[in-house]
């Protein structure tokens, strides 16, 4: 199998990527798509990042080793840490990489009004200063408040309960947003859209939040239409498949509730460093 026959390989440090694997599947449902999690390692975002970077190198070559004509890195603190070694890897494959970071820069760039745009990430991904050189690089006079939010996503990927203590945890990361008068928020965890609506309302409706499923979809239609790699729709549905670095029943569990659609079997792989 080559060309526009392999899938599109994507991954994320555990099922917060689904998010985004979700809207490819709903803009390029013909393509077939190996999305892995690396739940042993879960959470990314507080983890050394020389750890990190040594494990997005074993993740891509894991992938790419197996055969794929894209890859997306689904994942923003694995995009803030380490896409210069995932594009290493991948150039060694000829296969291009899709990062989450950029194209959600270039989108809410594009759709401020008053030029203040937040981002909410976790440590690692603000500490990178990923978005604020994504969004300088838009050239246009944007004021960026960047918030970090260590507790948001383990609390989404363990399916913790909604109550006042979440709540009271959301308020105090969208506090200095609030204070700043963003108008546009970077969801900057793809586990974060799952708790859209709660930072929907603490925000206020007119504020508008940007997530990376959208945006990395568009990116991806346009590197394949742009590599002549696109399968064609009259093939039809295409197939989805998953592999995770921990336990795969809990993984298989908790994605089905990401994806909002059935996961199937899980191949459950151990990752070593350099593969």
């Amino acid at each position: 199998m080559s060309g526009a026959a392999l899938p599109v390989a994507m991954f994320d440090s555990g099922v917060g990527g689904l998010t985004v694997l979700h809207e490819c599947l709903v803009s390029l449902p013909q393509e077939d798509y190996v999305y892995l999690g690396d739940t042993a390692l879960f959470p990314y975002g507080s983890r050394p990042v020389a750890e990190l970077r040594d494990r997005v190198a074993a993740i891509a070559g894991l992938l790419l080793g197996r055969g794929a004509k894209l890859l997306v890195i689904a994942c923003n603190t694995a995009t803030a840490v380490a896409e210069d070694v995932a594009r290493e890897v991948a150039a060694v494959h000829g296969v291009a990489v899709v990062p989450v970071v950029t194209p959600q820069a270039e989108i809410a760039a594009a759709i401020t009004d008053n030029g203040r745009v937040g981002v909410l990430a976790t440590p690692n991904t603000v500490a990178s200063g990923s978005y604020r050189r994504a969004l300088e690089a838009q050239g246009r006079a944007l004021e960026v408040i960047e918030v970090s939010a260590p507790r948001l996503a383990p609390f989404i990927q363990e399916g913790s309960p909604f109550d006042e203590q979440t709540m009271a945890m959301a308020r105090s990361y969208c506090a200095p947003l609030r204070e700043a008068g963003i108008d546009t928020l970077i969801l900057g965890c793809t586990h974060y859209p799952l708790v859209a609506p709660m930072l929907q309302r603490i925000l206020g409706r007119d504020v508008r939040l940007v997530s990376g499923g959208h945006a990395v979809a568009a990116a991806v239609q346009r590197d394949l239409d742009g590599a002549g790699l696109s399968r064609p729709s009259s093939v039809g549905e295409g197939s989805y498949d998953f592999i995770c670095t921990g336990e795969a029943d809990a993984f298989r569990e908790v994605g089905t509730r990401f994806l909002q659609m059935p996961l199937g079997e899980v191949e459950r792989v151990e990752l070593g460093v350099g593969v």
